[in-house]
């Protein structure tokens, strides 16, 4: 073999050393980045069950170890210590920091009312409470039912009016947690109201019989609902509860006399007014 082949292979072997050793170092850099733990960060999670309205202690805290902190997850056990839950926090769940009552609030049903609303309670029974079904989270709507102050000419009876629709229950019974073996039996059901239907369902309250009818918490809709009259049944006309607008007494006469009738007639909706001059019934 001439010098020139032999110096030809000692080059080519060497460039394949080479080019091995650089192959070699690439596969192992990426191999020990693969086998190379990510950076893990501990969040606070419910060491148990947490219902709604307890006050968070240490003994109720753990810690599980995550990549990525989620939004709102606390960290520090000190951020969660003393404050109430909002709702129910089932075993390894994340505690966040919007479950959780302002600091110093406190726990129990006071804890769980937002700002600018107000728990009113009202007095049920078994059937009035949707049979023990108007458990805290349902949605209903209230009804009452009583003889309206007017006089004995223009009375129709007992009417029924829908007060408030889409009412969220905060809590039922005396203890608001959930009973185990089913829905609760209960005796007063806690609603989340604004301050002016706190005043509405008090009012209801000492004049009427009130009445919750149990809903989809999916629908939200708000629908008009025009009341029925006790007559209204037994007379068989379907014509709903609706004010008369009647005209003005001047000077001791009627004048303008003016009756308004609404006819229904399946999904259409009729209204003529008819005016006696006369003022004559």
């Amino acid at each position: 073999m001439n010098r020139r082949v032999s110096t030809i292979l000692a080059i080519a072997f060497l460039i394949s050393v080479a080019c091995a050793y650089l192959v070699w170092k690439v596969m192992g850099n990426n191999i020990a980045a693969r086998q190379q733990a990510p950076a893990t960060t501990r969040v606070l999670s419910a060491a148990r069950d947490i219902k709604i309205g307890t006050v968070i202690s240490a003994s109720d805290l753990t810690t599980t170890e995550v990549v990525s902190v989620p939004k709102g997850v606390l960290v520090k056990p000190e951020s969660a210590i003393g404050r109430g839950a909002l709702s129910d926090i089932y075993q390894g769940e994340f505690i966040e920091d919007s479950r959780l009552a302002t600091t110093g609030s406190g726990g129990g049903l006071a804890a769980t009312i937002p700002p600018g609303m107000r728990a009113c309670a009202v007095r049920v029974d078994d059937v009035v409470g949707v049979s023990g079904f108007a458990t805290p989270g349902m949605r209903v709507d209230v009804i009452i039912s009583g003889t309206p102050p007017q006089s004995a000419s223009q009375s129709t009876g007992t009417e029924v009016r829908t007060l408030l629709q889409n009412i969220e229950v905060l809590s039922a019974g005396t203890d608001i947690q959930h009973d185990a073996s089913g829905p609760k039996q209960v005796q007063v059901v806690n609603l989340l109201v604004t301050p002016e239907q706190a005043q509405l369902l008090s009012l209801a309250s000492n004049q009427a019989h009130i009445q919750l009818v149990l809903r989809n918490p999916l629908d939200s809709t708000i629908t008009p609902i025009a009341g029925t009259a006790m007559s209204n049944i037994f007379s068989g006309a379907s014509t709903p509860v609706e004010p008369v607008h009647r005209g003005t007494n001047i000077g001791g006469a009627l004048k303008n006399h003016a009756y308004t009738v609404i006819v229904i007639n399946g999904s259409t909706r009729t209204k003529q007014i008819f005016t006696n001059p006369e003022g004559k019934e």
